[in-house]
Protein backbone atom coordinates (compact mmCIF):
# COMPACT_ATOMS: atom_id res chain seq x y z
CA UNK A 1 0.00 0.00 0.00
CA UNK A 2 3.19 2.25 1.01
CA UNK A 3 4.58 1.77 -2.57
CA UNK A 4 0.73 2.56 -4.14
CA UNK A 5 0.92 5.91 -2.30
CA UNK A 6 4.53 6.97 -3.43
CA UNK A 7 4.30 6.52 -6.53
CA UNK A 8 0.57 8.26 -6.29
CA UNK A 9 1.93 10.94 -4.37
CA UNK A 10 5.30 11.47 -5.91
CA UNK A 11 6.35 8.98 -8.76
CA UNK A 12 8.08 11.21 -10.35
CA UNK A 13 10.52 12.13 -8.24
CA UNK A 14 10.84 8.63 -6.09
CA UNK A 15 10.41 5.01 -7.42
CA UNK A 16 9.05 3.41 -4.84
CA UNK A 17 9.54 -0.61 -4.70
CA UNK A 18 8.11 -2.93 -1.80
CA UNK A 19 9.71 -5.96 -0.09
CA UNK A 20 8.68 -8.55 2.79
CA UNK A 21 11.09 -10.18 4.90
CA UNK A 22 9.23 -13.51 5.20
CA UNK A 23 9.48 -13.92 1.26
CA UNK A 24 8.38 -12.12 -2.11
CA UNK A 25 4.73 -12.76 -3.01
CA UNK A 26 1.09 -11.61 -4.35
CA UNK A 27 -0.44 -8.43 -3.51
CA UNK A 28 -2.72 -9.40 -0.21
CA UNK A 29 -6.44 -9.55 -2.30
CA UNK A 30 -8.01 -7.02 0.47
CA UNK A 31 -4.87 -4.73 0.13
CA UNK A 32 -5.97 -4.13 -3.30
CA UNK A 33 -9.89 -4.12 -2.52
CA UNK A 34 -9.03 -0.88 -0.19
CA UNK A 35 -6.45 0.61 -2.24
CA UNK A 36 -9.19 0.49 -5.11
CA UNK A 37 -11.40 2.47 -2.76
CA UNK A 38 -9.06 5.15 -3.11
CA UNK A 39 -8.91 5.26 -7.30
CA UNK A 40 -5.01 3.54 -6.68
CA UNK A 41 -4.59 0.00 -8.43
CA UNK A 42 -1.96 -2.15 -7.01
CA UNK A 43 -2.28 -5.23 -8.56
CA UNK A 44 0.59 -5.24 -10.65
CA UNK A 45 2.59 -4.61 -7.97
CA UNK A 46 4.80 -7.35 -6.35
CA UNK A 47 6.90 -7.78 -3.40
CA UNK A 48 10.20 -8.69 -3.75
CA UNK A 49 12.42 -10.45 -0.65
CA UNK A 50 14.15 -7.90 0.74
CA UNK A 51 17.57 -9.89 0.64
CA UNK A 52 17.47 -9.55 -2.88
CA UNK A 53 18.34 -5.74 -2.64
CA UNK A 54 21.08 -6.04 0.32
CA UNK A 55 23.82 -4.09 -2.16
CA UNK A 56 21.08 -1.80 -4.01
CA UNK A 57 21.93 2.18 -2.98
CA UNK A 58 18.73 3.48 -1.72
CA UNK A 59 18.04 7.11 -0.25
CA UNK A 60 15.68 5.89 2.01
CA UNK A 61 13.80 2.42 3.63
CA UNK A 62 10.79 2.53 5.53
CA UNK A 63 9.98 -0.72 7.54
CA UNK A 64 6.22 -0.98 7.96
CA UNK A 65 5.79 -3.07 11.45
CA UNK A 66 7.92 -3.88 14.10
CA UNK A 67 8.60 -7.74 12.84
CA UNK A 68 10.36 -5.90 9.89
CA UNK A 69 12.29 -3.64 12.02
CA UNK A 70 13.46 -6.75 14.18
CA UNK A 71 14.36 -8.34 11.39
CA UNK A 72 15.32 -5.90 7.82
CA UNK A 73 18.65 -6.98 7.17
CA UNK A 74 21.23 -3.57 7.07
CA UNK A 75 21.20 -1.55 4.31
CA UNK A 76 24.54 -0.60 4.40
CA UNK A 77 24.83 2.08 1.44
CA UNK A 78 21.25 3.58 2.84
CA UNK A 79 21.79 6.75 4.69
CA UNK A 80 18.55 7.06 5.77
CA UNK A 81 16.34 4.31 8.02
CA UNK A 82 13.11 5.14 8.81
CA UNK A 83 10.55 3.23 10.83
CA UNK A 84 6.82 3.94 11.07
CA UNK A 85 5.32 1.71 13.69
CA UNK A 86 2.02 -0.03 11.71
CA UNK A 87 -0.27 -3.15 12.53
CA UNK A 88 0.33 -6.03 10.06
CA UNK A 89 -3.60 -5.96 8.80
CA UNK A 90 -2.84 -9.81 7.17
CA UNK A 91 -2.21 -11.12 10.63
CA UNK A 92 -5.87 -9.81 12.12
CA UNK A 93 -8.47 -12.70 12.77
CA UNK A 94 -12.01 -12.04 12.56
CA UNK A 95 -14.80 -12.01 10.35
CA UNK A 96 -14.41 -10.45 6.59
CA UNK A 97 -15.89 -7.12 7.36
CA UNK A 98 -13.80 -7.04 10.64
CA UNK A 99 -10.54 -7.81 8.33
CA UNK A 100 -11.42 -5.07 5.90
CA UNK A 101 -12.11 -2.70 8.44
CA UNK A 102 -8.22 -2.95 9.85
CA UNK A 103 -6.92 -2.97 6.16
CA UNK A 104 -8.79 0.24 5.69
CA UNK A 105 -7.54 1.60 8.94
CA UNK A 106 -3.97 0.61 8.37
CA UNK A 107 -4.24 2.03 4.34
CA UNK A 108 -5.48 5.37 6.01
CA UNK A 109 -2.54 5.16 8.56
CA UNK A 110 -0.08 4.74 5.43
CA UNK A 111 -1.58 7.54 3.43
CA UNK A 112 -1.23 10.05 6.32
CA UNK A 113 2.64 8.50 7.23
CA UNK A 114 3.31 8.74 3.33
CA UNK A 115 2.12 12.33 2.40
CA UNK A 116 4.09 13.25 5.90
CA UNK A 117 6.98 11.89 4.49
CA UNK A 118 6.84 13.42 0.86
CA UNK A 119 6.13 16.89 2.71
CA UNK A 120 8.96 16.67 4.78
CA UNK A 121 11.57 15.58 2.01
CA UNK A 122 10.15 18.74 0.22
CA UNK A 123 8.89 17.33 -2.79
CA UNK A 124 5.26 17.45 -2.36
Amino acid sequence: MAEGFLRSFAGDRFVATSGGIESAGEIHPMAAEVMAEEGIDITTQRPKNVVEWFKEHFAYVITLADMAKERSPVFPFTPHLLHWSLEDPSLVEGSQEEKKRVFRYVRDEIKASVRQFVEETGTL
